[in-house]
C-alpha cells in the first residue's frame, strides 16, 4: 500500500482534533474534507433517484459517507464515534456561590472527573434558533474548574480524591452575582446571531492545551477527544482513498452518542445505517444480497498495557503503542469480532504492511464496549472490533503513538480496497 498522503499525516490529525471540539465541529470539518474530495451532499429528506458516486448525508452529530457503484460485492463500513466524555452546559446554566459567576454541568458518559481539575477551558456546542442551527466556538480560558487546596482536605493524598458531579465540578467564569441569560448572550455572540434567536443549545467544554508531538524522541501524540476522533480522522483517510468505481461499495458512518450508549436518533442503534444503506442498494431486495457479502470495521480507542498498572490487563495480551492496531475480542460480546472478522482484518493490516495486535480483557474486570455490537445487530454483518492502543483515555488529555495513527489509516484503507 502506498503510503498516506503527507498533508493528511500526523500534522492534519492534530489539526484535525483542534479544530474539532465537539461532535458538531467533527461532522462539520468531515463535510469540509469531503466536499474537497469531490463528495456531494445528500438530504436525507430529499428522494434519492440513485446514490451512486461519492456521497454523504448528516444527522446531527453524526455523518455517513460512501463511494458506490454497485452493491454486487456488498458494503465495505467503516464505523467511529464522534463524541467523547466531557462536561455540558445545563440548559438553565447560570448559577454561582461565594461571590463568582459559574455555569451549571452535566457529566457526558465516563469522564476521568479529576483530569477536568485545574484546566484552562472552552465553551463549544451548537444553539437552535428559527433559522436553524449554528456552531460555536469560544476558544479562550473562560472557564476554570478550580481544586480544593491540599490544606482543606489534608488526607486527599492518602484517601484519594473524591468528586461529586453535582457539587465539585462547577466551573467558575468569572466574579460578582448571578446573572440570568448570561450564557444565552455569550453562546449567540459567538454563533453571530442575536441573543432573543436562541432557543437552545447542545453546549461543552473542552481543554484549551493544543494537541502536539511528545516523549523524548518524539514518540507520542497528546490530545484530547483521542478516543475516538483518531478513528474519524483515519477512516475519513481511507474513505477519501478508497477506490470510486471498482466494488464493494465503501461506507464511513461517525455516530454521535456511543459514550452514553448509542441509543438515539443519530446513535449507532439507530435507523441511520440500516436506512442510509438500503437507499444506496436502491431497494430492500438488493440490500439484503449486499449485506450478505459485506463486512464492518467498528474503529475505536484500544487500551495500551499501563506501566504503571499492569496488574490491570490481561497477562497474555500485551498491547503496546506503536505495534499496530489492536483487534479487540470479548466473549460476552462487548466487542463484536470473531474468527472470521479477525483473520479479515488481519488480513488487511498485512496487505498495508502494518502489525497488529489482540486484545483481551481481564475475566475479573467489566469489560466497555464500542458500537460494534449495535453495527452488528442492525445490519447483521460480520463486525470487526479494532483500534489504535492508547492511554488515559476518557481523560480530558490522552496519549497514542504518533505512528499509529497512520498505521490505523493504512489498515483502513487496505480494508476498504478489497479488490485492490
Amino acid at each position: 500500500m502506498a503510503e498516506v498522503n503527507a498533508t493528511r499525516g500526523i500534522d492534519g490529525l492534530l489539526d484535525f482534533i483542534d479544530a474539532c471540539p465537539t461532535p458538531f465541529h467533527v461532522v462539520d470539518r468531515a463535510a469540509d474534507v469531503l466536499r474537497a474530495s469531490g463528495f456531494t451532499e445528500m438530504d436525507e429528506a430529499d428522494e434519492w433517484p440513485d446514490a451512486v458516486g461519492s456521497r454523504y448525508v448528516r444527522r446531527g452529530g453524526s455523518l455517513v459517507a460512501w463511494r458506490h457503484q454497485t452493491s454486487d460485492a456488498g458494503f465495505r463500513i467503516i464505523g467511529a464515534h464522534t463524541d467523547s466524555p466531557n462536561l455540558r452546559i445545563t440548559a438553565q446554566p447560570d448559577t454561582g456561590q461565594a461571590g463568582y459567576r459559574q455555569l451549571g454541568v452535566e457529566v457526558y458518559g465516563g469522564a476521568l472527573l479529576n483530569s477536568w481539575l485545574d484546566r484552562d477551558l472552552g465553551v463549544a456546542g451548537r444553539v437552535a434558533t428559527p433559522a436553524g442551527t449554528r456552531l460555536f466556538c469560544i476558544n479562550r480560558p473562560v472557564l476554570r474548574v478550580p481544586q480544593l487546596a491540599i490544606h482543606l482536605d489534608r488526607e486527599v493524598n492518602q484517601k484519594g480524591l473524591l468528586l461529586n458531579p453535582q457539587t465539585h465540578i462547577v466551573p467558575v467564569w468569572g466574579l460578582g452575582l448571578r446573572t440570568p441569560g448570561e450564557f444565552a448572550l455569550t453562546a449567540a455572540e459567538a454563533a453571530g446571531v442575536d441573543a432573543d434567536e436562541v432557543l437552545a443549545w447542545d453546549a461543552m467544554l473542552h481543554d484549551l492545551t493544543p494537541s502536539v508531538i511528545g516523549g523524548i524522541d518524539d514518540e507520542f501524540v497528546y490530545a484530547p477527544r483521542i478516543d475516538n476522533q483518531v478513528s474519524c480522522w483515519a477512516g475519513l483517510q481511507a474513505l477519501i482513498d478508497a477506490p470510486a468505481d471498482s466494488p464493494p461499495s465503501a461506507v464511513l458512518c461517525l455516530f454521535d452518542h456511543e459514550e452514553v450508549g448509542s441509543t438515539s436518533a443519530q446513535g449507532a442503534a439507530s435507523t441511520l445505517l440500516p436506512a442510509v444503506l438500503e437507499r444506496i442498494a436502491g431497494s430492500r431486495g438488493a440490500l439484503h444480497p449486499a449485506l450478505a457479502q459485506s463486512l464492518c470495521v467498528s474503529a475505536d480507542g484500544a487500551h495500551a498495557t499501563h506501566p504503571n498498572y499492569p496488574e490491570r490487563h490481561e497477562p497474555d495480551h500485551h498491547i503496546a503503542m506503536g505495534d499496530g492496531p489492536v483487534i479487540k475480542r470479548n466473549a460476552n460480546q462487548r466487542y463484536a469480532t470473531d474468527a472470521v472478522g479477525e483473520a479479515a482484518f488481519a488480513a488487511a493490516c498485512e496487505k498495508a504492511g502494518v502489525g497488529h495486535q489482540l486484545y483481551v480483557h481481564r475475566g475479573d474486570m467489566p469489560c466497555g464496549s464500542t458500537i460494534g455490537p449495535f453495527a452488528a445487530s442492525t445490519t447483521g454483518v460480520t463486525t470487526i472490533d479494532v483500534g489504535v492502543a492508547q492511554l488515559s483515555m476518557h481523560s480530558a488529555r490522552e496519549m497514542c503513538g504518533a505512528q499509529d495513527p497512520m498505521d490505523f489509516a493504512l489498515a483502513l484503507s487496505a480494508f476498504l480496497n478489497a479488490a485492490g
